[in-house]
């Protein structure tokens, strides 16, 4: 979801430049195939694969996790990042309750039925230790190319089926490293020629004192504040290349090309054998591409340095001008419920299980929902939000629809406008301008959909206001709203299909309009239900009312159809999602049954009650008293309390409050009697 944020950002920019403000726009994606992290984890995972096909005893497994084991341990007591220590941890507790039960299970020598699922327990939950354990001591013999190409040709497959998933729309160029090595060792060979770049030890690097020196260039113009961070820069050049520091002229230096070392992928260059350093390869492919310059360079926030910061140096450095990039646009972070999502510390949900729990269309609107530049929190309110969202948006969108469906003759879709119509026709076009004021303002789509919100709004109250007063609402002035409203989705991606108005009903494959198709049917349907139901009414024969609204609550929600009545109006139909109507039905039925219940609950208790009161009633006053021995020790012929419990003779006071409590339970008895008296 954190690669989510970014590619759904993008896609609404796009879309809106593109449909919205009519730009001719060429978008360009490049894809990382080859680089420190994936060669590392490529190699990790051919081992592990190698491990697992030895069929190791489980002796041997448990042997080789504890040494593993030991190894963690040595990075949690360095760890000094919390977040990174707690995901340790947590790494650590899983080891270790897998590897217990196997150790007791050897030890007691159980048979392999039992020993073998435990095997296999442990094997899974040491996986990460095993395959970072085996890359220390085996993964400088790892040699062939291919090794490395399947990984990310892998995750490349599933990444594009992701994107489908979200409606985001695929790149009209898209480029690969592995695909461009010939041209990034040009690039390179190109810099150094300019004078901004050295070979050391068959690595390449980047000069940037030099090029901050130069007349014409300046290192660190995207985020000047971040130049000299070594943590950051570090991080950039990559987990392989730590012992490499040493061959640069200045530790703000970055590589170019790097020579490669036993264990990683090769390629020829005039420096050696070696592979691309990570900011040439997108500096190199964008400009075979787009050329000495682009209109936008875009990605995540935390990329701005030093990845575009160094892409921007080398690129001008490579072109010999000071404006590669005229704007780069930086998505803000996506947390979860307020935390950092992150990848390297295993806290992440994926985009599959996003989807399963929202549509990619809520997905879409919690993002437009927010600034595409601040920070999201993906949470069950933000989605919440999104989904309320969706559904206001929808209801609109059905009333109209069945306004729209109301025969009328060819002139009577021209009606005249009184004072309400000019008012919401007013409203509209300011409605319409304060969102084009939006989108012109950073692309705030916030605000848009906000404007948007304010005119479904003022849309609803005049229907609403023109049906209480037995009058028709304007059918044009409502069609053109709603026509407005769906373009506007259909340009930020959250609708997809030709439909006029709405959101598409039967899914976005459907081959047809499934609200064309159906709607005649099921209009016959509930005219003849309303004639039922008439004459049902008249009739007072209550079987067929009930029969109608078995019909309404139970039958055609299973189809994705609601009927809704209204009194003294006609049956409102609506097409909706069959999930949207069976989860509304489960709440609604909740709602009634705990309407129910507590009602069941409010009789249970009046009826103590009154049976505490005719418990009470019966008790005559002069026995009031003597059950509570406790309180008092003595009390006269009519039961009156007259010492405490300690003997002492009771105040004046309190013999006072006493008589008020006697006399009251007196009227109670004798009311009590009266009533049993006239009872019989």
């Amino acid at each position: 979801m954190g690669h989510a944020r970014s590619y759904i950002s993008f896609d609404i920019l796009r879309r809106i430049l593109k449909d919205y403000f009519k730009y001719d726009v060429l978008y360009c994606m490049n894809i990382t195939d080859i680089d420190d992290k994936i060669i590392k984890r490529a190699r990790q995972n051919y081992l592990l694969d190698q491990y697992r096909k030895k069929n190791l005893q489980s002796s041997q497994l448990v042997q080789d996790v504890q040494t593993a084991q030991q190894a963690l341990q040595v990075q949690l007591s360095a760890a000094a990042d919390p977040d990174k220590k707690q995901m340790l941890e947590r790494l650590d507790a899983a080891v270790t309750a897998a590897l217990k039960p196997l150790q007791e299970a050897l030890q007691s020598s159980q048979p392999a039925a039992v020993v073998e699922p435990l095997h296999q327990a442990l094997l899974e939950s040491s996986k990460d230790i095993l395959a970072d354990w085996l890359d220390q001591r085996f993964g400088s013999s790892v040699a062939e190319n291919s090794i490395f190409s399947t990984l990310p040709q892998h995750w490349e497959q599933e990444f594009h089926r992701d994107m489908d998933a979200l409606n985001v729309l695929p790149p009209d160029v898209l480029t690969r490293v592995s695909d461009y090595v010939p041209e990034i060792v040009d690039f390179v060979k190109k810099i150094v020629s300019n004078g901004f770049g050295y070979e050391s030890n068959g690595s390449v690097y980047f000069d940037t004192s030099k090029f901050d020196s130069s007349a014409t260039h300046s290192y660190g113009k995207l985020v000047p504040e971040a130049i000299g961070d070594q943590k950051a820069l570090q991080e950039g050049e990559g987990d392989l290349s730590v012992d490499r520091v040493g061959d640069k002229k200045s530790q703000n230096d970055f590589a170019l090309w790097k020579a490669s070392k036993p264990g990683e992928p090769t390629w020829d260059s005039p420096w050696g054998k070696g592979r691309p350093g990570w900011h040439i390869e997108c500096s190199a492919m964008a400009g075979s591409i787009l050329g000495e310059s682009m209109d936008i360079h875009g990605g995540g926030f935390d990329l701005r340095f030093p990845h575009h910061e160094n892409e921007l140096a080398q690129s001008e450095a490579f072109f010999d001008n000071d404006h590669w990039v005229r704007y780069f646009l930086h998505t803000g972070h996506l947390t979860i419920a307020g935390c950092k999502m992150s990848k390297s510390l295993k806290n992440f949900i994926t985009i599959k299980d996003a989807l399963q729990t929202n549509t990619a269309r809520q997905l879409r609107l919690a993002f437009l929902m927010h600034s595409w530049k601040d920070t999201l929190d993906y949470s069950p309110n933000t989605m919440e939000s999104a989904v309320q969202y969706e559904k206001f948006l929808n209801e609109f969108f059905l009333n109209v629809k069945d306004i729209l469906r109301a025969p009328v003759d060819v002139t009577g879709r021209f009606e005249k406008w009184d004072a309400a119509e000019a008012e919401l026709n007013e409203s509209f076009y300011d409605r319409k301008w304060a969102v084009h004021e939006a989108l012109c303002d950073n692309v705030d789509t916030r605000t848009a959909l906000e404007e948007m919100r304010v005119l479904v709004g003022q849309s609803n109250s005049y229907v609403a206001s023109r049906k209480s007063s037995k009058l028709r609402p304007n059918r044009l002035l409502l069609e053109n709203i709603a026509a407005y409203l769906t373009s506007m989705l259909k340009i930020f991606g959250a609708i997809e299909g030709s439909e006029p108005i709405g959101f598409p009903v039967g899914g976005a494959s459907a081959n047809c309009n499934m609200e064309d198709v159906v709607m005649p049917y099921l209009s016959v349907l509930s005219s003849f239900r309303e004639e039922v139901r008439k004459v049902a009414r008249e009739l007072k024969v209550t079987e067929l009312l009930r029969l109608c609204d078995v019909v309404r609550d139970e039958t055609l929600p299973e189809l994705g159809v609601r009927l809704e009545d209204h009194e003294g109006q006609p049956t409102v139909l609506k097409l909706v999602d069959k999930e949207t109507l069976l989860k509304e039905r489960e709440e609604k039925k909740k709602l009634e049954d705990e309407k129910r219940r507590k009602k069941e609950e409010a009789a249970r208790k009046k009826q103590e009650q009154e049976a505490a009161k005719l418990a009470k009633m019966k008790i005559p006053a002069t026995e009031m008293f003597l059950s509570e021995t406790d309180k008092y020790s003595k009390f006269d012929e009519t039961g009156f309390p007259t010492h405490d419990s300690e003997g002492k003779e009771i105040s004046k006071g309190q013999a006072k409050k006493l008589r008020k409590l006697y006399e009251a339970q007196e009227k109670l008895h004798n009311d009590f009697l009266l009533t049993s008296q006239n009872g019989s």
